[in-house]
Parts: structure tokens; C-alpha cells; sequence
């Protein structure tokens, strides 16, 4: 019987010079951010780190410690001179962005490094489309603090950028004008009620980048849980791409997610379709450790 299955494949962004995974292990990983290095929890390192506590205790300028009640939450503990915001670059031939970095109670400091590879493919993917069409509409769903929405915008895209925190929106906005780009639209809503809105008015796209959460909040309370939605997203996703020219990127972190459920849901929601590429993101830390950070799925027409 034949498989339509992808090809399975890993991905690590290659490009960066300001970050770097230097460990990983114990439950933690061990990153630099431009000129500061960061203790962080990471629930996938479940093997022993390569270096021992006291070099970490040594090496870094900032440790997040987990709340007892709550895992996701905590405080950073800072060694004297560590500041609580600064800038890094991503900068390759095609790219040249710039990201605020902050230290947030959840442990996140402003960017997802392993997503350079989708930076990258998006700027490509958009330069692309342009050489045969002079309009490119991207739709960056469950947006963060916008890399995405950046690379597409440097390549030449209108960038519809959605999430459903103002404050986070707000960091996106620093980051486009730090990355010195303008005229990105910013909507502050529920993905779910943004994209049933833009199918009813007919609108596409010739861009769709979706990053969900496992778990998430719309902007009036509305529930976002990834198993049970995923797949009426797709579903509008279908009517919003446009049929002829398009790409569309679909990454997962979630523990229960792997790359074949994936590979069946970008199936029956798009059927056959082309250039497909699916796989795992990763980071590989200094001791040649690979660290798992989601499952995704792309394709494109061209």
C-alpha cells in the first residue's frame, strides 16, 4: 500500500549569531540572548545537563524560579547588572530583524529562537509570490510578539498580525519599529472570531502562518484549547488561502502533538498539496543535545 505521508524532518535555525542554546538537561536549558545568559525551565530536557549546577550558577545572569502553585508562572532572580529588558538581532542576507527582549512572569523573554527557520522560509516564500504577483497579503495568527509578521513585512508583505493580548501587540509594535518597518495592521481579537469574520466577508490570503497555543485566552475571555479547535481552524483556513498562489505554515507545541496528526489534519482539511514539509523544530545545544520545541507543517505553491 502506498504512504502519502511527508518525509519527516528535523529543523535548527543555523543563521543565529546572538543566540545559542550552551545547555540543556535537568528539566532546563541554558540560553544566550545577545550579551546575557538565562536559566529557563524546559519540561522536554529530560536528561542530565552536560555541565554541572555550579558552572550554571556561574555562567548565568538570570535564573527563572517556578511558582510551587503554579508551574507556568514564577520570578527571575538577577545577579547584580543583569537588566530586565535589552535588544537582540536576527540577521541573515535576506532578514534584518530586531527583538525587544523582556523577562516575563512566565518565563518567556520575547522570542521562540528554533522559529528563525520559518523566518526565513516566510521572507523566501514572500519574495517569491512577489516575482509573480505584486500584492502578497499575510495573516499571522496567535502572534506573539511578532517575528513572523516581521520577516513577511521586510520581504514585502501587507501583514494582518493577530493576538488576543494588547500588551503583547503593544511589544510587537516595538519590535517592528526597532526592526525600522511600518504599516503592519494590528488586531487585537480571538484567532477563532478574527478568521470566521474574514471568511464571511470573503476576504484571502496569499500568506497563512498559525503558531497556537496548547492552551490560550481570547481577547473577551473565549477559550482556546488545541485539540479540540485546531481542526475547525483549519477548516477556515481552507476558504481564507488563496487557491492559486499561496503558503501556509501550521506550528504546534504541545507534548500530546506529533508530526503524523498533524500531517492528517493538513490532509483532510487541504487534501493534496504541494511542496509539502513537515517535521520537528529544534535547538542544538553545545554538547550536540537536540532539543525537541514543536511540530510543524508547511507548504506552498511555489
Amino acid at each position: 500500500m502506498t504512504s502519502h505521508t511527508s518525509h519527516i524532518q528535523l529543523l535548527t535555525p543555523e543563521l543565529w549569531k546572538e543566540y545559542e542554546l550552551l545547555d540543556s538537561g535537568g528539566f532546563e536549558k541554558l540560553e544566550r540572548f545577545g550579551n546575557y545568559i538565562l536559566s529557563r525551565p524546559e519540561p522536554q530536557a529530560v536528561w542530565d545537563k552536560s555541565l554541572t549546577t555550579e558552572e550554571w550558577e556561574k555562567r548565568a545572569h538570570a535564573f527563572f524560579r517556578k511558582e510551587k502553585n503554579n508551574p507556568e508562572k514564577g520570578q527571575w532572580e538577577l545577579k547584580r547588572g543583569m537588566i530586565e529588558r535589552w535588544w537582540m538581532n536576527y540577521q541573515t542576507h535576506d532578514l534584518k530583524l530586531t527583538f525587544k527582549m523582556a523577562l516575563s512572569s512566565f518565563k518567556h523573554v520575547g522570542i521562540f529562537p528554533e522559529q528563525a527557520v520559518n523566518w526565513d522560509y516566510i521572507a523566501a516564500k514572500v519574495k517569491a509570490l512577489k516575482n509573480t504577483n505584486s500584492q502578497v497579503s499575510v495573516l499571522n495568527l496567535f502572534a506573539y510578539t511578532g517575528g513572523a509578521s516581521l520577516a513577511a513585512r521586510q520581504a514585502g508583505a501587507d501583514v494582518t498580525h493577530v493576538d488576543s493580548v494588547k500588551q503583547v501587540i503593544s511589544w510587537s509594535r516595538e519590535n517592528m519599529e526597532g526592526s525600522s518597518l511600518d504599516n503592519i495592521r494590528w488586531i487585537v481579537e480571538d484567532a477563532m472570531k478574527f478568521v470566521k469574520r474574514e471568511v464571511r466577508r470573503g476576504n484571502q490570503y496569499q500568506g497563512i502562518i498559525l503558531d497556537p497555543p496548547a492552551y490560550g485566552r481570547g481577547a473577551d475571555g473565549e477559550k482556546w484549547i488545541l485539540e479540540e479547535q485546531i481542526n475547525e481552524m483549519l477548516k477556515l483556513c481552507q476558504q481564507l488561502v488563496d487557491p492559486e498562489k499561496h503558503f501556509l505554515i501550521l506550528n504546534v507545541y504541545s507534548l500530546g502533538f506529533s508530526s503524523l496528526i498533524v500531517d492528517n489534519l493538513i490532509r483532510s482539511n487541504f487534501g493534496i498539496v504541494q511542496n509539502p514539509e513537515m517535521g520537528e523544530l529544534y535547538l542544538n545545544d553545545s554538547f550536540d543535545k537536540k532539543l525537541p520545541l514543536g511540530v510543524f507543517y508547511r507548504f506552498a505553491t511555489i
